[in-house]
């Protein structure tokens, strides 16, 4: 009778430990795939940058610019991407002095190393045949429509740079006479000229490129295959 009181009393207990014993194993853990699926045993660390990089996936690259110095040298890329009415320009570029560089686009599709300016010939310099900025003619800088967030360059020379903007649609970027991405030799003042320093405010310099100096490095924006 002992045997089978001890028999009635330890069979529950060893399921039990049968029990404990299965909730101690690794549980399989899962991460949204590709697809959007779960899929088992892959671990689910990073899912959530997974899914931040994932965002805005729907914009398509249309266009893109080789950056290059008044010598030839290509020290970089600007690509244009869209997604519904706004327009991502990144930048990535190199070989620049550090500090902040005026950056914007240009209503002419030229990059050409002393050439004139096609609105006053008599004026020579480097990439001057890329015109002024885009949409220059129907408001003043920072208002026209190629003004864009300043480089700022590190120590290393480098400099990238990812903004937004619904300013301009790529049609006009990419119409007949084209459009070029201009790196400015010094910081743009987006206009920024208070009256205690100048009584009737910005000049015409300032309102046409910020004051931000000779023209460094130019890409002729073109279309991306599709």
């Amino acid at each position: 009778m002992r045997l089978t009181r001890n028999a009635r009393i330890t069979a529950p207990a060893a399921g039990l430990l049968l029990v404990l014993a299965g909730c101690s194993s690794t549980p399989a853990t899962t991460t949204t795939s590709a697809a959007g699926a779960p899929s088992a045993g892959s671990t689910s660390v990073g899912s959530t940058a997974a899914s931040s990089a994932g965002a805005g996936s729907d914009t398509a690259l249309v266009a893109e610019a080789a950056i290059a110095t008044p010598q030839g040298t290509q020290i970089g890329t600007v690509t244009f991407a869209v997604d519904g009415t706004v327009v991502r320009v990144s930048a990535d570029v190199e070989g620049l002095p550090p500090g902040f560089k005026g950056f914007h686009i240009h209503a002419i599709g030229k990059c050409e190393p002393n050439s004139a300016n096609p609105t006053d010939p008599s004026k020579v310099g480097d990439f001057l045949s890329a015109g002024g900025h885009l949409g220059a003619s129907a408001a003043a800088h920072p208002g026209h429509q190629g003004d864009l967030s300043s480089l700022q360059v590190r120590a290393d020379g480098s400099a990238e740079l990812v903004t937004t903007t619904d300013a301009f649609d790529m049609d006009a970027v990419l119409d007949a006479d084209g459009s070029a991405v201009m790196v400015h030799a010094g910081p743009d003042n987006f206009g920024n000229i208070p009256t205690r320093y100048a009584a009737a405010g910005p000049d015409a310099d300032t309102q046409a490129t910020g004051d931000s100096g000779g023209r460094a490095a130019c890409g002729v924006v073109e279309a991306t295959s599709s």
